[in-house]
């Protein structure tokens, strides 16, 4: 069987740096924006609405009935909605029994959980993911520091929604993780190689 890894993070805490450069330390196949583009290839749909729906819970506009899920009642909203995570899933499960990866979110840990993937969490305290997001996103210096912690705070809080909506688990809970790993104060390619070595 394939050695996979899955990397869960929160936003502005260096996961994505991470698990690029974790899979260029393994060479290991690194899927993360792939997955997006895949999915909006095989759906006809544009990037940047895959993109949406993936980083948001379904929301619902009246409530759903014990035994009759909304699903069935033939909302189009939310019928696109369940088929994109379903082809979320079968590119993931694809790319998993393709070759050693290393994925990125999309709930690639609760997905491949027959395929026993190494579990990893990002995170960090709120200035750390602050000062990560003003080097990396040239946007976000443009924005006070109140306007940046809602914006990280608001993306997290999407994130965990998503997560929690579609696998019935609590997002970045350390249960669901065999390595946590805080990266406050931390420098992303400074830390790859001492991981590395538990593979």
């Amino acid at each position: 069987m394939n050695r996979i890894v899955t990397i869960g993070r929160e936003f502005g805490s260096g996961g994505r740096e991470f698990g690029r450069r974790l899979s260029e330390k393994l060479g290991f196949a690194y899927y993360d924006q792939e997955i997006i583009s895949e999915i909006a290839k095989r759906t006809s749909l544009s990037e940047q609405y895959v993109q949406a729906i993936v980083e948001h819970r379904p929301s619902f506009s009246f409530p759903i009935h014990i035994g009759q899920s909304f699903y069935s009642l033939g909302n189009p909203a939310f019928e696109q909605t369940m088929t994109i995570y379903q082809e979320q899933a079968r590119i993931i499960t694809e790319m998993a029994a393709k070759s050693d990866c290393v994925i990125v979110g999309r709930c690639a840990d609760y997905i491949l959980k027959e395929y026993k993937p190494f579990r990893i969490f990002i995170y960090a305290d709120m200035e750390s993911k602050m000062k990560r997001c003003r080097e990396k996103g040239p946007e976000d210096e443009k924005l006070s520091d109140k306007e940046l912690k809602q914006k990280i705070s608001g993306i997290d809080k999407k994130r965990s929604k998503y997560y929690e909506f579609y696998t019935g688990h609590p997002w970045g809970d350390k249960l669901n993780f065999d390595l946590c790993i805080n990266t406050t104060q931390t420098v992303i390619k400074e830390m790859v190689p001492v991981i590395a070595k538990l593979f």
